[in-house]
């Protein structure tokens, strides 16, 4: 049985898709609300959904759980309640951690490239308690994130107990199918696919660097089907430990996100350029690109789809259907 937290999200509800297909059993952890979340479900129900303030009693009952993904999280990047994202982000995987060691139960869990800031420090995946301190998260949702990786380094370090396997995953921005829930927290792609069919035109942030272009401001994109191929291969290889990037390990310009949306859309690549919102001033990447050579030096091989042919998938064999869920 594998404990799924954040199972009905993004990446959770893909992931539960392809444990799904292998005949897994999982358990999903969260709530599916009135928004229609549930839809993220609708083609692969889930053996049991237990909601997260009664995972204390489900656990106590010694369920044959075998691995803990914990994938939920509070991940709005402008939130502005530190209490709210402290308590979900930081003490409740605390408790998973702890009842992982305590169990012997393995242990997966999503941190993010939040915690890299502007990536003045760079975006290595270091594991060590003084790697991670050198790191300055521009955003609530970021600090929380790295208050729990720096908060396992330091007691990795001092030679703590710990789960049989842990993996930390900092995500970079992932896309695809079952992120409509998310609200203005979605992907980029989808929210140019929604400009360009209603308003046929893109629009894109100016960019505040005098040393970077409108437009020309880079994330590493990652398709979620790569994700979940990631998350499947450390399921698969118990003996990998440690803190890894989840990105292409290419960073691409929003202008050619917005190109490739247009492609595969059949429609004409109009771009204009705005304002940034004030609530993103001091709080925006311009730059970030995954260093995978840990990834790899633990023996993932996985080839990561390029993002014009990942934003065709998405566009063309989800969006533009009538069922756009996975």
């Amino acid at each position: 049985m594998i404990l799924l937290t954040g199972g009905a999200g993004f990446i959770g509800s893909n992931l539960h898709a392809a444990l799904d297909a292998r005949g897994q059993e999982t358990v999903i952890v969260d709530r599916l609300r009135t928004g229609g979340k549930w839809r993220n479900l609708r083609h692969h129900p889930p053996h049991r959904i237990v909601a997260p303030e009664a995972l204390p009693e489900f656990l106590d009952g010694h369920p044959p759980v075998e691995i803990v993904c914990h994938l939920g999280a509070v991940t709005d990047t402008t939130s502005r309640d530190g209490d709210l994202v402290w308590e979900n982000n930081v003490e409740f995987p605390l408790r998973l951690w702890e009842w992982c060691t305590l169990r012997r139960v393995r242990f997966l869990y999503a941190s993010s490239a939040a915690t890299y800031g502007d990536g003045a420090a760079g975006f290595a995946d270091d594991a060590e308690p003084a790697a991670l301190a050198r790191l300055g998260p521009l955003n609530l949702y970021g600090w929380s994130k790295h208050a729990f990786d720096l908060r396992l380094a330091r007691a990795l370090a001092a030679g703590a107990a710990r789960p049989p396997q842990w993996v930390g995953l900092k995500f970079f921005n992932v896309y695809g199918p079952n992120e409509y829930h998310k609200g203005r927290m979605v992907s980029a792609v989808k929210v140019k696919f929604d400009e360009l069919m209603a308003e046929g035109t893109m629009r894109l942030f100016r960019s505040a660097r005098p040393d970077i272009a409108d437009g020309a401001q880079k994330r590493d994109f990652i398709w979620v089907s790569d994700v979940v191929a990631i998350l499947l291969w450390l399921i698969d290889h118990p003996e990998v430990n440690g803190l890894f990037n989840v990105g292409t390990g290419r960073a691409e310009t929003y202008r050619a996100l917005a190109e490739a949306v247009a492609a595969a859309a059949g429609r004409p690549a109009h771009v204009s350029f705005i304002d940034m919102p004030a609530e993103l001033a001091g709080q925006y990447q311009y730059h970030t690109e995954a260093p995978l050579a840990r990834l790899r030096a633990a023996g993932c091989a996985h080839d990561f789809v390029p993002l014009a042919e990942g934003v065709r998938r998405y566009v063309q064999e989800f969006l533009l259907q009538d069922d756009p869920y996975r």
